[in-house]
C-alpha cells in the first residue's frame, strides 16, 4: 500500500544568518563604545558605529522575514515547517524569560543579601562607617564611608511607590494600566481574526500598537524626570538597577511594538492573515504578552516593594 509523505521545503542556501551575525555584532560593538565614550566624556565614533550596525542589521531582517512571508504565500511552508516556527517563537521567549531573570536574581542578592551583609556586624563598622540599608538606596556605602554625600552623585529622588493615594500622579501607575489594557486588546484582536473580522481586528490591532507607542513616551518622560533629580545610570546600585531593568523592557516594549506595528502594515495594505494561516500575529501577541508579564513583575519588585 503506498503511503503518502507530506512534502518538506527546504528553502536554498543563504547569506542572511550571517549577514545578521555582522550586523548585530557591530551593533552591540558599537553601542557598548559609545556608552563607554559617554561615561568618559569623550567623542568617539562608537555611535556611529551602533547606527550603522543597527541599519544594516534591520535591512537584514526586513530581508529575511520578507523571504519567509513570500514564501507562505506561495504554499511552501508545510504544516511540519510552520510547526517548527511555533517551537523557534516559544525557545526565543524562553531565552528572553531567562534574560530577565538575571536581572530580577541581581535586584534580589543585592536587596536580600549584599546590603543587609554590608549594614550589619563588623562589616558595617569597621569598614562603611555604619552604614544603613534601605530602598530605594539614597545614601551609598561610600557616601556614608566618606560622609559627604557630595562625594558620590546620589538621587536626589526616587521613583518607589508614594502611597496609593499618590497613584494618579504616579507615571508608573499609567504605564502599568496602558500596558494591562494593550494586552486585552491584542487578545481581542487575536478573537476577530479568529471570527474572520479583518476589519475589527485591524482595528484592535492599530489600537494595541497606539498603546505600546504611548507607554513608551510615557517611559521617556519618567526618564527625564528621573535625569532631572539626579538619578542616574551613575546613582549607585539603585539607579543601576533601575536604568537596566526598566531600561531593557523599554527596548523589549519597542520591539514588540514595532513587531506589531508590521503586522498591522501587513494586514491593512497586504491583506494578509485569515484565522487559519496567521503565525505571524500570533507570534507577535504572545511576545507582547510576555512583555506585559515581565512589566508586572517590575511594578512589583522596582516600583511598590
Amino acid at each position: 500500500m503506498e503511503t503518502k509523505h507530506e512534502i518538506y521545503y527546504v528553502p536554498e542556501q543563504s547569506k542572511l544568518p550571517l549577514m545578521a551575525s555582522i550586523g548585530l555584532f557591530f551593533t552591540v560593538f558599537g553601542l557598548a563604545n559609545w556608552i563607554n565614550e559617554i561615561s568618559a566624556d569623550k567623542d568617539g565614533s562608537g555611535m556611529w558605529v551602533f547606527i550603522a550596525g543597527l541599519a544594516f542589521f534591520c535591512y537584514v531582517l526586513y530581508s529575511w522575514f520578507g523571504t519567509v512571508i513570500d514564501e507562505n504565500i506561495q504554499g511552501l511552508n508545510s504544516a511540519q515547517l510552520k510547526r517548527s516556527y511555533v517551537w523557534g517563537m516559544g525557545w526565543f521567549i524562553f531565552s528572553e524569560v531567562m534574560f530577565f531573570s538575571a536581572f530580577f536574581g541581581a535586584l534580589f542578592y543585592i536587596r536580600n543579601i549584599a546590603l543587609p551583609e554590608l549594614s550589619s556586624g563588623p562589616t558595617s563598622e569597621i569598614l562603611w562607617n555604619n552604614f544603613k540599608a534601605e530602598w530605594p538606596l539614597m545614601t551609598t556605602p561610600d557616601q556614608a564611608l566618606s560622609g559627604d554625600k557630595a562625594v558620590v552623585n546620589g538621587p536626589g529622588e526616587n521613583m518607589a511607590n508614594p502611597g496609593l493615594g499618590n497613584w494618579l500622579g504616579w507615571l508608573p501607575f499609567y504605564n502599568t494600566v496602558i500596558l494591562l489594557a494593550s494586552s486585552f486588546t491584542v487578545h481581542f484582536a487575536h478573537t476577530a481574526l479568529k471570527r474572520d473580522n479583518k476589519k475589527l481586528f485591524n482595528i484592535w490591532l492599530g489600537i494595541t500598537v497606539a498603546l505600546g507607542a504611548i507607554f513608551l513616551c510615557l517611559q521617556w518622560a519618567e526618564y527625564s524626570h528621573a535625569y532631572h533629580v539626579g538619578l542616574t545610570l551613575d546613582s549607585g546600585v539603585y539607579g543601576t538597577t533601575f536604568f537596566m531593568l526598566t531600561g531593557f523592557h523599554g527596548l523589549h516594549v519597542t520591539m514588540g511594538t514595532i513587531m506589531l506595528l508590521v503586522q498591522f502594515l501587513r494586514s491593512v495594505f497586504k491583506g494578509h492573515f485569515s484565522h487559519h494561516d496567521c503565525f505571524g500575529f500570533e507570534a507577535s501577541s504572545w511576545y507582547w504578552h510576555f512583555v506585559d508579564v515581565v512589566w508586572l513583575g517590575l511594578f512589583i519588585f522596582v516600583y511598590i516593594l
